[in-house]
């Protein structure tokens, strides 16, 4: 569904250099898969996210969406921040519906999905609340809501839960799983934790330091449903010593 072709991209410094964020990128993702994205910070996750939403432009190579270049933002791909970036003075249901009123499309159905929605990561009572009024937790839930509510084919998310506190993060991604499950979509995460990537994806896609290149693709056995008792697991253990030493090296096994 999703294709990186020979993909790099360079960003212009202060003192007129050139820094290398991508270099020579070629992934393909299936539709629905979930795939996250891991590396060391600096390596080019979040660069990679916006190629794929038409945010920034590739300096060589392209990227497709069921074979079409993308060269912009699509209806088609939804986005979930790090911070919910959600409008202080409008409601938590006004909140939801803001992609559909940019893209004029906010129907008396798209209220309703919004409101399906708001049910779906349990926020229904808070649909007339104001973003101070929810916590750091809720408002992620309201963010990931409003992402769907155009019916995206494409979620991307950019490490939605690395504000969180462990405990909600937890929740939240359990919650995610859920989501994912009874709204199956192509989804791509970037994360800092190789647990959290494990857990959640099909394959984790690890890319090496700046310039991010793919180091490896590691597929995940576990079945699903999954849950945390998961780590445990064989399987869960092995796809995670691997991208550690694919980051770390030798320091993966260090006393």
């Amino acid at each position: 569904m999703i294709g990186i072709e020979s993909v790099s991209k360079a960003f212009g410094a202060r003192d007129g250099s050139q820094v290398v964020a991508l270099q020579d990128v070629s992934l393909a993702f299936d539709r629905n898969e979930f795939v996250c994205l891991v590396g060391p910070s600096g390596c080019g996750k979040s660069t990679l996210l916006r190629l794929v939403a038409g945010l920034v432009e590739p300096s060589a190579g392209r990227v497709t969406i069921e074979g079409a270049a993308v060269d912009g933002p699509r209806a088609d791909t939804g986005i979930v921040f790090q911070s919910p970036t959600l409008l202080p003075w409008a409601s938590i249901l006004d909140n939801v519906l803001f992609p559909a009123r940019m893209m004029n499309v906010c129907t008396p159905d798209a209220v309703r999905r919004a409101h399906a929605l708001l049910d779906l990561v349990g926020l229904a009572e808070f649909a007339g609340r104001h973003p101070r009024e929810l916590s750091g937790g809720m408002q992620q839930r309201a963010g990931i809501a409003r992402a769907l509510v155009h019916q995206p084919d494409i979620l991307l998310m950019d490490e939605p839960f690395g504000a969180l506190d462990a405990l909600t993060r937890e929740e939240l991604t359990l919650e995610l799983l859920r989501i994912w499950s009874d709204q199956p979509k192509t989804i791509l995460f970037v994360t800092h934790s190789i647990p959290e990537a494990v857990l959640l994806a099909d394959r984790v896609v690890v890319l090496s330091p700046r310039p991010g290149r793919v180091a490896d693709v590691v597929k995940v056995g576990l079945p699903r449903p999954r849950s945390f008792a998961m780590e445990a697991h064989d399987e869960f253990q092995r796809c995670a010593g691997r991208i550690r030493s694919l980051i770390f090296g030798d320091r993966a096994t260090a006393a």
